[in-house]
């Protein structure tokens, strides 16, 4: 459609807990340069910036649905207090058969989210609706972390939305879902699920293929690595020999102690593979959020960070050590604002770890790099990866189970023969959109990507600075969405005309 046209996204964990997120990555023999261990790697949504956001201040109700823990078993388990955010401010309501925006809640803090999506908030006047915004709660506590799946997930929206809409008597009142990363998947995969729940789904960034063999291995990182040698060849070629010069510092004498001073760590580092892991996080959440204006929704960051990072690596003086190159790239992420004095390495604010269950459970994504990318070329070892998650969880990952419950393999035939109204959008900054789909299955399942934009950049609130792509792509989601709605009315007047 459009620049949007032609041509399918998250480090699930950059290595299993290195995600927001990121991805999946355990590497084989030789070792790899960053640990299956570590905790610092992309997420479907990362670390968020411990800053205040800048993101817009959205008015809502907060409220708790007594959900059950176990839709898919009649055993008497006690039930949990989902909360949820609701604004109905524009809604019509129930006759006008007014809509319900409803946010596919992710894997952490639902406030964040609600506050970094903006497109949702900014279109409920337009289509007179509700918005609600509801939380996994299983996340937060270890005791159910073993019901944290997409099945429930999307099971307790089900439940919500029916209860929600009983409540409410807006029975007759259409739900469009929306989503970001995993957030999308849920989406997509609820439409598919529960047709008579929802008419449709906009499901941003959502690396619905990033399963088994469907895309291959090296996809994510290679996106990243294109998206820093596409802007300067010499940053490229000074991130990709760096690893080398990390590896042989922390193998002298203070080594680690130097490397510590030097990327400034508040503790002393234990290994070289957790600062290779940070600065793959690092490296992973530029090309996700290089967005075309300044943002904080992981970290504050300028317009085009990875420009920024490659014009300071590439502008150091002669002379200047490549680990103190690295340092003052990585800082545009780590350190834009100035005022970190030491880096921690343990840090999820927002609750974010419950992801690295989910990969070790459900969500098993492929992760490897190649030659021709710059981070250290490693394949993908599953047996490493299961020894890591019986080791950390007791639990064995089924690696084939995602693809059997919601499809994968013959997506197109699957998607076009079963499923309608959904909304694939992509930027293909963002390295998870090599995990989407990127063209249209149909004429109600249709792809929509811009080549300049980043991870679900559609989602995020408007500003001055959107560019026209930008302005582009969210005006035609917003007439997709428009026809699923007045579609919606038309089968309804037609039904009552009988």
């Amino acid at each position: 459609m459009g620049d949007f046209t032609a041509m399918l996204s998250l480090p699930l964990l950059l290595s299993l807990a290195a995600l927001c997120f990121y991805p999946s990555t355990i590497s084989s023999m030789p070792p790899p340069r960053f640990s299956p261990k570590s905790k610092y790697a992309p997420r479907f949504l990362g670390k968020p910036s411990r800053s205040n956001y800048s993101a817009p201040t959205y008015q809502y109700d907060t409220r708790y649905f007594d959900q059950n823990l176990d839709h898919f078993s009649f055993s008497n388990l006690p039930k949990f207090r989902q909360r949820y955010l609701i604004n109905t401010d524009h809604w019509a309501g129930p006759s006008r058969a007014a809509p319900i925006l409803f946010y596919c809640g992710n894997e952490g803090d639902i406030e964040w989210f609600a506050a970094n999506t903006g497109f949702v908030w900014e279109i409920a006047p337009r289509f007179r609706a509700m918005i609600v915004f509801p939380e996994e709660e299983a996340y937060r506590n270890t005791s159910t972390l073993a019901h944290l799946t997409a099945e429930q997930a999307i099971a307790d929206f089900a439940v919500l939305i029916t209860e929600l809409k009983r409540n409410m008597s807006a029975q007759d009142c259409p739900v469009v879902l929306f989503g970001g990363s995993y957030g999308g998947m849920l989406a997509s995969w609820m439409r598919l699920k529960y047709p008579h729940i929802a008419i449709g789904a906009l499901a941003a960034s959502a690396p619905i293929l990033q399963f088994e063999d469907l895309v291959p291995p090296e996809t994510f990182y290679q996106i990243v690595s294109d998206d820093f040698k596409s802007e300067s060849f010499s940053c490229f070629n000074t991130i990709k020999n760096s690893w080398d010069v990390i590896e042989a510092e922390g193998q002298k004498k203070n080594g680690l102690s130097f490397l510590s001073e030097t990327f400034r760590f508040c503790k002393k580092l234990k290994s070289t593979a957790a600062l290779s892991d940070w600065l793959y996080s690092a490296y992973s959440y530029l090309a996700m959020a290089d967005y075309p204006y300044p943002a904080d929704f992981l970290m504050p960051m300028p317009g085009n960070p990875i420009k920024e990072v490659c014009r300071r690596i590439d502008n150091c003086p002669d002379g200047t050590s490549i680990l103190q190159q690295i340092f003052e790239g990585v800082s545009v992420y780590y350190n834009y604002t100035g005022t970190v004095d030491c880096f921690d390495l343990d840090d999820d604010p927002h609750g974010m770890d419950g992801w690295n269950w989910q990969a070790c459970t459900e969500m098993v994504m492929p992760m490897a790099t190649s030659k021709y990318s710059m981070f250290p070329e490693y394949s993908y070892n599953y047996t490493s990866y299961e020894e890591w998650c019986l080791g950390d969880y007791h639990v064995k990952p089924r690696p084939n189970w995602i693809t059997t419950e919601f499809g994968g393999h013959g997506f197109k035939h699957a998607l076009k023969t079963f499923g309608s109204n959904i909304i694939f959008s992509n930027g293909l900054l963002d390295p998870w959109s090599g995990g989407s789909v990127l063209e249209d299955i149909s004429e109600s399942i249709v792809a929509i990507f811009t080549k300049e934009g980043a991870h679900h950049l559609d989602l995020r609130p408007s500003t001055a600075e959107d560019p026209d792509w930008l302005v582009e792509q969210r005006a035609t989601e917003i007439k997709i969405i428009r026809s699923w709605l007045d579609e919606y009315l038309e089968r309804k007047r037609a039904v009552l005309d009988m």
